[in-house]
């Protein structure tokens, strides 16, 4: 049994203080809830705050990007080491990141490639965006993105995936269970040729865009689907909660 994992990605929003306030409404019935792995990932300038928050707790802690040098003259961006040991998991090739920062594969590679060295697990996502969609290039899409992410790398550990259609993130309009479920099957089909059959059995493999606590249950009721990256609802304390318990639930 895979263990089902929700990661919660507050975006560019909240300032520490409402940061800190939205831990501490959520810390105590969050680190409560059994059989799901929970991950907050808040903004850079809050990390050390929540950190501070969910010690000794059952919430993981993540980062919503890092940079791939170990150090250097790059202003505004964020090392590897700078956040080893501060939290476990950071989101890379998010597609806000694809398409406003032009990240592409490549860069999304040497990133995974540099949050593996310095022990943190990376959040990959991946996913077409709606001309690809209707064009019908979904698997063409998603098999050059994952490829593209892990070429090169050995057998990723702790490596969790998200697949996210852009046509679904922050628009309200979510894949169905039954698509995301395909693609997500796809997904790990395309690991089980890079790995393996065993380790795609093995790797945890989200859904994200537009998950709510009313549709999380389709979701994570599908046999492929081992959780959820959540957007906005996760800056909502109830609905984050909900869609743990939920997961939590569906998951026993």
């Amino acid at each position: 049994m895979r263990l089902p994992i929700i990661a919660g990605n507050w975006k560019m929003n909240t300032t520490v203080e409402q940061a800190i306030e939205l831990v501490q409404e959520m810390r105590g019935r969050l680190d409560k809830i059994e059989g799901v792995e929970k991950v907050l990932c808040p903004p850079f300038i809050s990390l050390t705050a929540v950190d501070e928050l969910i010690v000794d707790s059952s919430i993981k802690l993540g980062a919503q990007n890092l940079y791939f040098a170990d150090k250097g003259a790059y202003t505004g961006e964020v090392a590897p080491l700078m956040l080893a040991g501060l939290c476990q998991y950071v989101i890379l090739g998010h597609s806000e990141r694809r398409q406003y920062f032009e990240e592409t594969d490549e860069i999304v590679n040497r990133k995974v490639k540099a949050a593996l060295k310095v022990g943190l697990k990376p959040i990959l996502c991946v996913g077409e965006r709606l001309e690809e969609n209707e064009a019908g290039k979904t698997e063409e899409v998603v098999t050059r993105q994952v490829k593209g992410a892990l070429a090169g790398i050995d057998s990723p550990p702790g490596l969790v995936v998200a697949y996210e259609p852009v046509w679904a993130i922050g628009t309200g309009k979510a894949a169905t269970g039954e698509q995301a479920n395909t693609t997500i099957g796809l997904i790990r089909h395309i690991v089980s040729q890079l790995y393996g059959e065993q380790f795609a059995q093995a790797i945890r493999i989200q859904y994200g865009g537009s998950v709510t606590s009313t549709n999380i249950a389709e979701f994570i009721s599908r046999p492929e689907i081992d959780g959820a990256l959540v957007g906005g609802a996760s800056l909502i304390a109830t609905e984050f909660l909900s869609i743990v318990e939920q997961t939590a639930a569906t998951k026993k």
